[in-house]
């Protein structure tokens, strides 16, 4: 691979970015209240496998 020189490399960097597609404001906005509201819902999902899993554990646990 032929090397290149750091200026040529920071040129090529801005090109490349100059490509990208930024998302706009309201994307923004709509993707972060989507991750938030897949946090909530995993979140309390784990909550209630967790008791579920803990009440199990103990119930068998007590079984003489």
């Amino acid at each position: 691979m032929a090397r290149v020189n750091p200026i040529q490399f920071l040129q090529q960097v801005r090109q490349e970015t100059a490509k990208v597609t930024w998302p706009g404001r309201n994307e923004i906005l709509i993707s972060t209240i989507m991750v938030l509201v897949l946090v909530i819902f995993a979140s309390l999902f784990f909550l209630l496998a967790d008791q579920v899993i803990s009440w199990l554990v103990g119930l068998m646990l007590s079984i003489r």
